[in-house]
């Protein structure tokens, strides 16, 4: 059974910085490309950030770039997520998620299947 567990969320004041964390069971960690999503008050699934396999190739959504840093441990099935200079709208439900086909990476959530239960991050003053 696929198992993604986020932790690392919170609250944060404008400018800061959280790290997320993941971890991932029930499937070979290092034969999927992972992401992140969010989940923003009122809106939709938006997809963040995506890592391939051995994590040497990374991609971000616009809104993020250059503030983001996605990262993986595969020898401890782990995904993470260094965001700094946090803004307001960065809060939401922040998810790990795994990429649907083996040996891919995807830069969509149509290209994910699973997800964790997600870890809240806030940014206000």
């Amino acid at each position: 059974e696929v198992q993604l567990v986020e932790s690392g969320g919170g609250l944060v004041q404008p400018g800061g910085s959280l790290r997320l964390s993941c971890a991932a069971s029930g499937f070979t960690f290092s034969s999927y490309g992972m992401s992140w999503v969010r989940r923003a008050p009122g809106k939709g699934l938006e997809w963040v950030s995506g890592i391939s396999l051995g994590g040497g190739v990374t991609r971000y959504a616009d809104s993020v770039k250059g503030r983001f840093t996605i990262s993986r441990d595969n020898a401890k099935n782990r995904l993470f997520l260094q965001m700094n200079s946090l803004k307001p709208e960065d809060t939401a439900v922040y998810y790990c998620a795994k990429a649907k086909l083996i040996r891919t990476m995807t830069t969509d959530v149509q290209g994910c299947d699973y997800w964790g239960q997600g870890t809240q991050v806030t940014v206000s003053s």
